[in-house]
């Protein structure tokens, strides 16, 4: 009795693993391939759901059928001007026929090796079959935009103008596309698209390359700070003269102010001092006064003809006690005080 029941344990044991064999499931993701010792037999599952198959014979090898990605590591290679560049690229990739896929490839990192030969074979002929600036630039016949502070002689000698270019970097971009397309379709794979990710200078070129463009920038600024010093010396230039100019032109207003206030006073002198003989002589007499005043000082000596107007005055004056009468004779020097007589 119990060897019958070990029996039928067993049995079920045996029938229920293999059921669970003969059953596996796809998911929306994926495609399989069933094999049988190996090759594949019958038409690849597209299909998710619950599937069957024969158990401990066939197994099931999934394939993924989403978008993928490829995504190149940085590699140095040559334009057709010489020069060494750093091309990184990255593509979209998918599996369209698993089967053909599964028979060359089996799984995913084989492809990714698959895709790193081809693509970079590709891509490394097509920069060597242009220049740099083919690679650089996308737009055909763009108009650059020109620096307002570019003078006519800079402008005259195209500074600023761009190079004109036969295709720009997305029709190489197709080129490489079109060529790899056509040999990974062999493997049952379709391209989907791909991109230049970086383009840069190789390293053993790219310090000189940043000197050049920092010693062209230093350039510039120099031509700055040079137009900006001479903007500043015409500046300075400019106040000195307009400051020259206020200062001459008040100095010429306040002559002429002056002179006319000096023509007012000497004419309402003229109108007080000439009304009569008296006053004009009056006038002349604290004229010469005042004219004394300012000549004569302690210790001023004078020297008079006998027919001076000034000397009219003083022939009417005596000497201080303190000083001898032969200094006042014609031709002597009289110095001191003055008292009339």
């Amino acid at each position: 009795m119990k060897i019958t029941f070990g029996i039928l344990a067993v049995i079920l044991i045996i029938a229920a693993y293999s059921a669970g064999s003969a059953l596996y499931t796809v998911s929306e993701v994926e495609q399989a391939i069933i094999t049988q010792f190996g090759k594949p037999v019958g038409k690849p599952i597209t299909t998710a759901g619950l599937k069957l198959k024969i158990p401990f014979i066939q197994e099931v090898n999934p394939i993924d059928r989403r978008v993928l990605e490829w995504d190149g590591n940085p590699s140095d290679m040559p334009t057709k001007d010489k020069l060494y560049i750093s091309v990184d690229l990255f593509a979209r990739w998918r599996i369209t026929d698993p089967l053909q896929y599964f028979l060359r490839l089996r799984d995913e990192r084989s492809a990714q090796s698959r895709l790193d030969d081809i693509l970079g074979s590709e891509t490394r002929n097509a920069i060597a079959k242009h220049e740099l600036i083919e690679i650089i630039r996308t737009t055909k016949d763009r108009t650059p935009l020109r620096d307002t502070l570019l003078t006519e002689d800079e402008l005259a000698q195209d500074i600023g103008s761009l190079v004109p270019i036969q295709k720009g970097r997305a029709l190489v971009e197709q080129d490489i596309f079109q060529a790899a397309s056509e040999k990974v379709r062999v493997f049952g794979i379709e391209l989907l698209d791909i991109r230049f990710k970086r383009i840069n200078y190789n390293e053993s070129v790219r310090p000189k390359i940043y000197d050049r463009m920092i010693s062209e920038r230093r350039q510039i600024a120099e031509r700055f700070l040079s137009e900006g010093n001479g903007e500043a010396a015409r500046i300075r230039g400019n106040r000195v003269r307009d400051l020259n100019k206020i200062q001459s032109e008040a100095y010429r207003a306040v002559e002429e102010i002056r002179g006319l206030a000096d023509a007012s006073a000497a004419d309402i002198y003229a109108r007080a001092y000439n009304t009569n003989a008296q006053t004009v002589k009056f006038y002349e007499f604290t004229r010469t006064m005042q004219a004394y005043k300012d000549m004569i000082s302690e210790g001023t000596t004078i020297v008079l003809s006998t027919d001076s107007d000034l000397f009219k005055f003083l022939r009417r004056m005596q000497p201080d006690e303190t000083f001898s009468s032969d200094k006042l004779s014609t031709g002597s020097g009289a110095t001191g005080d003055m008292q009339p007589q």
